[in-house]
This record gives C-alpha cells, structure tokens and sequence, in this order.
C-alpha cells in the first residue's frame, strides 16, 4: 500500500508549493533528532525519514503529478465503497444490537448453572476448611490436657449408647454360634471342670440365654 505524503506533511491534497513547504520546515524542526533524547530520538530519526521523502515527491511538480495519478488509480469505485459502507452499517447494526442485549440481560439463565455451582463449591471448601481447623484445635487442646495428667471423659449420646448395645448384642450372637460348635463347646466344657473362674463364666453365660 502507497505511502499518504499529505497525511505525512499534514495537510490538504490541494495545498499550494508554499504551504508544503512551510509544513515540511515545521515538522522537520519538530521531529529533529538532535532536540530529541532517548527512545524517543530513534522515533524521531523514522519520522523525519517519511517527512522528508514526503516532501521530496510533493516539492517536485513533476513528481507530485505522478504521485497523485496513483492515489487515483487505487481508489476505489463508488460503487465498491457504497458496497463497503452497507457491509460496515450492518456489522455496527449487529454489534449495537448485541451490546442492548447483554445490557437488558447480564445474566443469561444458560449461564446461571455454572455460576451457581461454582460459587456452591466455593461455599463447600470454605465450610470444609473451618470445620477441620476446628477439629485440629480440639485434638490438639485434648492432647494438650492428656499429656498433663488429666483423664478425658466423653459424654456419649443416644448414638453412640446404641452403638455400644448393637456390638453388644453382635458379640453375644458370634459367642452363642461358637457354642454350637461340638469342638468349640466340648474344650470349654473342660476347663469348666478344672476351673471354678470357667465355671462361674459359663454360668453367667447360661443365665444370659
């Protein structure tokens, strides 16, 4: 693509020989790397390079002429650009359309699932992770009382109470199983001859059942 000289000089296409002339000293002035310092002198150096080849095509006559029958030949019909402009209308159209969209809706509901389910679990881990500094500062104070000498005493509720009675009732149930066993009750029933302690066990094992 063709460099712009007149948006490099800044001026119009119909400027006269003095007014590109007088644009050409302003910028040259302007842009000159030695009143630059720093980064900005190498960009300094760029610039002044396009303005002065902007000024050494529009300072010629001969060179402007030609300059200026090519910015002809690349332009481009009315017709494309009318096409151009309705192509660019209807995407500002679209995009505008859109944007009055999001404003009357911010949330869609497509997406209310994920936010919900994200900030459910935020929730979660926040829970979990009280829940366990709080049992790590129970251990720890329990720990702490054990190591004094102190003798910890839980209270226990209606859960643990019917905890205790079910592995009650579960070991009764595996020793009456084991008594039914000839080998099993016939060893026992040994030792209860030779042992008053067996005896008395067996016998209290007798009147449970």
């Amino acid at each position: 693509m063709n460099k712009n000289y007149y948006e490099i000089l800044q001026i119009d296409k119909n400027a006269s020989p003095e007014i590109i002339e007088k644009a050409y000293k302003t910028l040259a002035k302007k842009y000159h790397p030695d009143l630059q310092t720093g980064e900005n002198k190498k960009q300094a150096e760029e610039i002044l390079k396009q303005i002065n080849e902007a000024y050494d095509v529009l300072s010629d006559p001969e060179k402007k002429e030609h300059y200026d029958a090519s910015l002809v030949n690349n332009s481009i019909s009315e017709e494309k650009f009318n096409e151009i402009y309705q192509e660019n209308q209807m995407l500002k159209n679209k995009i505008t359309h859109m944007q009055q969209t999001k404003q009357a809706n911010p949330n869609p509901v497509r997406n209310q699932p994920a936010s919900n389910i994200s900030h459910k679990n935020q929730n979660t881990y926040e829970q979990e992770l009280q829940n366990a500094r709080k049992q790590a500062y129970r251990d720890a104070y329990i720990q702490d009382l054990k190591n004094r000498g102190y003798k910890i005493r839980y209270k226990k509720s209606f859960k643990d109470y019917l905890k205790s009675f079910f592995s009650l009732l579960l070991t009764a149930l595996i020793l009456l199983l084991l008594w039914q066993i000839p080998l099993i009750r016939n060893f026992f029933m040994n030792l209860y001859n030779q042992n008053i302690v067996i005896k008395s066990l067996v016998s209290i094992i007798r009147n449970l059942f």
